[in-house]
């Protein structure tokens, strides 16, 4: 039963990880209708920015606190994706608007090349280390109830409530502020969203700025975690199921697919794993998203597609 445990608390806690990407896909989509193929760069450029201000500006200022650097870091690299969001929307989307969804998609992969070319030229391309504190060693819970106790990764367990609370901001932001109720009347209604004075650009450069600031935390998060090289932009396929699974327009979906995603392709590889040979793990999101598009296209809490013929 320990073991079990253990295995069903690490998917949560993966989960909650895949959720904070999905949620910059489904965020983006609901405020423009763009399938943002770019969130995976997002979140490597990020990391890099992030890695290298931090190692910069203790150089550049001449201290050593590493609290106060990750600080300026972070606050410096959340600039730089204000920045490119205002960009984005300035010279890509604002020229795209009423467009086809393939047109868009094209946008959305240049900018994905753009990013992983730019991001190597200014910062370089070796792999990079996020130090923000977060403690390796393991954590032993429940030790009276089973022998041994539960065994949890501390930086897995603080990296997941970092990711469940800036989730859970982000849900009060798009319910509670009339900024994130704005955001909703955009993505239900373009048109009768601007009817009403809502300014349609502004809109887009606010979702692009918060899907860059989810970008920004999972990048220090994984970056912390496996160190920031460009593999990280596979970070986003991760999401692509989570996003099939929970519907592409559905914010809760997002962190509920995430959670169902990331304990299904635990257990399914410590428990069934072994009697298929293992990697189970690398392909189960994909076959378990495959099988709810056959049933629900729309996915589990997305909207159903009505057509009036």
């Amino acid at each position: 039963m320990g073991f079990f445990l253990e295995t069903l608390i690490g998917g949560l806690m993966a989960g909650v990880l895949y959720s904070l990407v999905a949620l910059g896909f489904v965020l983006i989509f609901k405020a423009s209708g763009v399938f943002n193929f770019a969130q995976g760069a997002m979140v490597l450029f990020a990391a890099l920015a992030m890695a290298r201000f931090s190692e910069w500006i203790p150089a550049l200022l001449g201290f050593d606190s590493k609290l106060l650097a990750n600080v300026l870091a972070f606050a410096l690299a959340a600039a730089l994706m204000f920045a490119f969001a205002w960009l984005v929307e300035r010279l890509v989307l604002r020229h795209l608007v009423n467009q086809e969804g393939v047109t868009l998609l094209m946008a959305t992969l240049g900018i994905t090349y753009f990013l992983d070319g730019f991001g190597q030229t200014i910062f370089g391309s070796a792999v990079y280390k996020i130090d923000i504190g977060m403690p390796k060693e393991p954590l032993f819970l429940l030790q009276s109830l089973f022998e041994g106790g539960v065994l949890i990764s501390k930086e897995d367990l603080y990296a997941s409530l970092v990711a469940a609370a800036l989730v859970a901001a982000l849900t009060l932001f798009f319910q509670k502020t009339s900024t994130g109720r704005a955001l909703r009347a955009v993505a239900d209604d373009h048109q009768a969203a601007q009817s009403v004075g809502i300014p349609l650009n502004r809109m887009w450069v606010v979702v692009w700025c918060v899907a860059g600031i989810t970008a920004l935390v999972a990048g220090v998060i994984w970056g912390s975690k496996i160190g920031v090289q460009f593999s990280l932009t596979t970070v986003a396929l991760k999401a692509l199921p989570v996003i099939i699974l929970g519907g592409l327009t559905s914010v809760p979906g997002a962190i509920i697919g995430g959670l169902l995603i990331g304990v299904g392709e635990k257990l399914s590889e410590v428990y069934i794993g072994p009697m298929l040979g293992g990697g189970i793990e690398i392909w189960f999101s994909y076959v378990l998203a495959l099988l709810v598009l056959l049933v629900r296209p729309q996915g589990l809490f997305g909207e159903k597609i009505i057509d009036r013929v």
